[in-house]
């Protein structure tokens, strides 16, 4: 019986060179847009779940607790099925139409309505921990700190800006780096829109030269690497943590 021999040579050419690159850049485009959407609707709140109305902080609770515990896939369908089909005509025309940064090797393309819904899905499930996450650094801040800084004189809008959320941030970031992390691992699914995309990618790559399994193990190589040197960077470039 022969052995298992892997052709690193034919999955690092031709179609599977082009499927595996074509998704490396899907992963990391739709991680960077998604973790500044995320970062951002965070923030956003962050600051309705700090605010001093009541029903602001019960809209921002409510909306956290569904995208943390509903599955990142039903939330996908929900923006592909039920909010892509209302949305403007011309914001749907735009995003089919071809554009020069759009197509990829192979025939993929970086814009499409699932790339869209996945942006969307991914971007709001990872907002609502890393909401609870910056909630968990705000808490660790020393009350005595506001109270201080109300007694200067200043804003409830500028103890937060200046005081609580750069500590919050310093108190959490090890955590929101996990998180960001978290939203490049599951761009590998949402990218795909469900397994019967990714059978189709397998299928396409079996027809070509029969070098899925080279192409899966390369592509999980490359996740861990770009993985990894995320992390390492997040850690470099985020906020100096105090000691002492």
């Amino acid at each position: 019986m022969s052995g298992f021999h892997l052709d690193w040579y034919g999955v690092l050419s031709g179609a599977p060179a082009a499927w595996l690159l074509a998704g490396l850049f899907n992963t990391g485009l739709i991680t960077l847009l998604g973790s500044i959407a995320a970062t951002v609707l965070a923030f956003a709140l962050i600051l309705l779940r700090t605010s001093e109305l009541g029903a602001l902080r019960h809209i921002a609770r409510g909306t956290i607790l569904v995208f943390r515990n509903t599955p990142l896939l039903v939330q996908i369908f929900f923006w592909y099925f039920a909010v892509y089909p209302v949305l403007p005509e011309a914001v749907r025309d735009w995003i089919v139409s071809d554009h020069w940064f759009s197509p990829l090797a192979n025939g993929f393309r970086c814009l499409s309505p699932e790339f869209f819904c996945a942006w969307l899905g991914l971007s709001w499930f990872t907002a609502a921990f890393l909401a609870e996450e910056l909630r968990a650094g705000l808490q660790a801040v020393s009350s005595g700190q506001a109270e201080a800084a109300r007694s200067q004189g200043f804003s409830r809008w500028k103890i937060l800006r200046y005081i609580l959320l750069p500590q919050a941030m310093r108190n959490a970031w090890q955590p929101m780096i996990g998180q960001y992390l978290n939203l490049m691992k599951l761009s590998s699914l949402a990218s795909g829109i469900g397994f019967a995309e990714i059978i189709y990618s397998t299928r396409q790559i079996e027809s070509f030269n029969a070098h899925a399994i080279e192409a899966y193990a390369v592509a999980t190589l490359l996740y861990l690497l770009s993985g990894l040197v995320m992390g390492q960077l997040l850690l470099r470039f985020g906020p100096a943590r105090h000691t002492g």
